[in-house]
């Protein structure tokens, strides 16, 4: 679904009237006690923290999953929400959480993700304080801290005063590391809740770096290259009976792509290559097996890589060059290209920018420095690009910083935590007054 011109500049005029208004570099009465609010009640969100990291919640625990979902839907209920569980079963995954809460003001849309990379037999289980400003933990920072920032910045706005007149929808995927599929059917709460939102916001990490915000993510989708070939005595490789053999085509088509699509932004990775006399992968294990001879040519080749684009203009260019790619055959060989279902483009636009203006000018406001943006070569896909289109206004990059995500060193700068939740409830309480 598209959203008209219309729109698009009937929010970027209302949001630039919020622009106007608190552009003086002072923060009005309401907006201090947010802050206030939130240097008082640090230590209880790192307490939330706490109890969320030390849940497992790998995509596949289903359990775990449920568990931490079900942990932040008693904080929203607590903050007046309508809150429900939507279940992952026709996906084969946990399930969502949706919160929403219904005022007069426009729709606002804050996207987190429940699980984690960590599997239950991970090693890597447990909050751990480094000291005093830093822990680690599975999650910490992509993305449950994010999630705390969330409940932090609405908790700050309720004791305000502010939420009572704010619709805030909060949606917190369960698979977002590992999609369930189809993807239409996984992202469907995802797609409803945007319906009529003027920003959305989404908590993730980014890069680490507090001074950045995220205005544009590429797509990430996957693919599969099978060859086949007639199969023979090496001695009569490339000969008019033989042909070339299913190695040789594939090597061919590989660097037909490294060399034919060069474009900004766009990235295409083969990860894996099996051939032989027979060959065979498996895309559930990421696991290959192959047979061959030196003295026989290849009768089969698979390679399996990922895509990634900054429009669907530019995924849809690359997508046709492949195929065309593919199908100028070597003799005696024939190839196929398929792709998966694909996480959208976040594409840079003019409302995401108003939107990150909005939020650094928030945060000097509020004397925590500027915010910019930085290369989408940085970011890697997220649930926030699937709202792209139907939203005007879109930024990532709202959560908690730290370092070494997906890793068993996955660690939080603790001091961010409050920056980032005071950045988000002023951005979040200027965006709610535009109707004014």
């Amino acid at each position: 679904m598209r959203i008209s011109s219309l729109g698009v500049w009937a929010a970027l005029a209302c949001l630039g009237m919020v622009g106007i208004a608190h552009g003086q570099g002072a923060l009005s009465p309401e907006e201090g006690s947010l802050a206030r609010y939130i240097d008082q009640h640090n230590q209880e969100a790192i307490e939330l923290l706490k109890r969320v990291v030390n849940v497992n919640s790998g995509t596949e625990n289903f359990a775990g999953v449920r568990q931490v979902g079900a942990i932040f839907r008693a904080e929203f209920d607590a903050l007046g929400f309508q809150t429900r569980w939507v279940d992952g079963a026709s996906w084969n995954r946990a399930g969502h959480l949706v919160a929403e809460h219904r005022g007069v003001g426009p729709r606002l849309l804050l996207i987190g993700h429940l699980d984690t990379v960590f599997a239950p037999d991970s090693p890597f289980q447990k909050y751990e304080a480094i000291d005093e400003k830093t822990a680690r933990g599975p999650g910490i920072i992509d993305m449950k801290g994010g999630d705390v920032i969330i409940v932090q910045a609405l908790k700050a706005l309720d004791a305000a005063g502010l939420l009572k007149s704010m619709n805030v929808c909060v949606v917190m995927t369960g698979d977002e590391e590992a999609a369930g599929r189809p993807l239409q059917a996984a992202r469907a709460a995802l797609v409803e809740a945007a319906q009529g939102a003027t920003a959305a916001i989404g908590f993730e990490d980014g890069d680490g770096d507090p001074a950045h915000a995220i205005v544009a993510r590429r797509s990430s989708s996957s693919w599969t290259l099978t060859v086949t070939a007639k199969s023979g005595h090496s001695g009569q490789v490339f000969s008019n009976e033989l042909g070339d053999g299913a190695i040789f085509e594939a090597t061919r088509i590989l660097e037909a792509f490294r060399t034919q699509l060069r474009d900004q932004y766009l990235t295409f990775n083969p990860g894996a290559i099996v051939g032989g006399t027979e060959a065979r992968f498996d895309a559930a294990s990421s696991k290959g097996s192959a047979f061959g001879k030196s003295n026989v040519i290849a009768a089969q080749a698979v390679v399996t890589g990922d895509l990634r684009a900054l429009t669907m203009e530019q995924f849809d260019r690359a997508t046709k060059k492949m195929k065309a790619i593919v199908e100028q055959s070597l003799q005696r060989t024939s190839a196929s290209i398929t792709f998966d279902e694909s996480y959208p483009p976040l594409p840079p636009t003019d409302g995401n920018s108003k939107l990150l203006h909005l939020y650094d000018q928030a945060s000097q406001d509020l004397g925590l420095g500027a915010v910019g943006t930085t290369s989408v070569d940085r970011f890697g896909a997220a649930d926030v690009s699937f709202v792209a289109g139907i939203v005007p206004m879109i930024i990532d990059g709202a959560g908690l910083k730290g370092h070494d995500d997906h890793s068993v060193q996955e660690t939080a700068d603790l001091t961010i935590l409050p920056i980032q939740a005071k950045r988000a409830a002023v951005l979040l309480a200027r965006l709610g007054q535009a109707h004014h």
